[in-house]
């Protein structure tokens, strides 16, 4: 396949279009031919243990490879009716998480009051934080309201270096995370025996599979402690997903193909069998369903078309559906494996 760069008018190519790319890969076979020679195909749901939130598409940061394409002049956001409909499917069931992400999850006008629901439901609520939201004007209670309902806060934070930091998420973004990390360790994340957990998300800043989770983990800690005064519980290793503003800059730079085969040759049954989509369901700002946040940025829902709209949730459907797949899968099976948790594999 004859590969091209990304619309020039609009920088990101359509769902459809980043999906064409996909399939026409020649560096890989298909993905559910992995699937079929370990015996995983087709893939099953096991169950929904993480009930996960998109609330739109804002952001106060344009990091160069974010997969949900977010930025400050993004509108795509969550109403008050689609987070009522949220709650009112999550208090059916069980469901021990809640993961709210975004953009920037806390920048959406129903971000508290989905917190609130949640933790009085009993859920354990986590906040996908890219740290310098925390010190906008607008949000500066925001630390003190995460810490008093007990949110698990996970925050990206790409380096422990300034220039690999900013390179990916904006000039002086690095100063603005360690300023926010240290404010929330004054609110006791991060420290022993507070119970408020602060874990940190790597991902590569170029087109190469993440190193190992706990020796990249104890490298971000030796360096924030003694660098920057700074604590966290654990550091998580995500895969960089060939698609959006990632897959534009794999193209740009010819670095496509190769990546795609990387990813394939790291294949990992093991990681395949424990990927986060067949324990999770998420919601789009929208209300829209999907196996997963990355499926949702490409515009593929849940298999059962009656289902497809979190009025229509139905937990017991839900949890042993058919998981929808793509190239894109590799980035969640390769190596140790990737998921909003981190690698699944040791």
């Amino acid at each position: 396949m004859a590969l091209t760069l990304l619309g020039q008018q609009n920088p990101l190519a359509s769902p459809t279009e980043q999906l064409k790319i996909l399939r026409g890969t020649t560096s890989c076979p298909p993905f559910e031919t992995q699937l079929d020679r370990v015996g995983l195909l087709p893939l099953r749901a096991t169950g929904i243990t993480v009930f996960q939130i998109n609330v739109g598409k804002l952001c106060n940061q344009t990091c160069r490879h974010c997969h949900v394409d977010a930025g400050p002049d993004r509108t795509e956001s969550m109403s008050r009716e689609t987070a009522e409909q949220c709650i009112g499917a999550l208090a059916k069931t069980d469901i021990p998480t809640v993961d709210i992400t975004g953009g920037a999850p806390e920048l959406n006008p129903n971000f508290r009051w989905l917190v609130e629901q949640a933790r009085s439901l009993g859920r354990h609520v986590l906040d996908r934080c890219n740290l310098s939201v925390l010190l906008l004007p607008s949000q500066a209670d925001l630390g003190e309201f995460l810490a008093r309902h007990r949110v698990e806060v996970v925050a990206s934070l790409p380096s422990y270096r300034a220039s690999q930091t900013d390179a990916q998420r904006g000039e002086g973004i690095f100063e603005k995370s360690i300023e926010a990390l240290r404010l929330l360790n004054r609110l006791g994340y991060g420290q022993p025996d507070s119970g408020l957990s602060l874990n940190l998300v790597y991902n590569p800043t170029g087109a190469f599979l993440p190193p190992k989770q706990e020796a990249i983990e104890a490298q971000f800690r030796k360096e924030l402690r003694t660098k920057q005064g700074v604590s966290f519980n654990h550091l998580y290793t995500i895969t960089n997903m060939p698609i959006s503003r990632f897959l534009e800059f794999l193209l740009e730079s010819g670095n496509y193909e190769q990546y795609m085969e990387r990813l394939a040759n790291a294949f990992n049954p093991a990681a395949a069998a424990s990927v986060m989509c067949r324990h999770t369901i998420s919601v789009s700002w929208d209300g829209r369903l999907y196996d997963c946040d990355f499926n949702q940025m490409l515009d593929l829902p849940v298999t059962q078309a009656a289902l497809a709209h979190i009025r229509d949730f139905d937990p017991v459907q839900l949890a042993q559906r058919q998981i929808v797949t793509n190239n894109h899968c590799y980035g969640c099976t390769a190596g140790a494996g990737s998921s909003c948790g981190g690698a699944v594999t040791v």
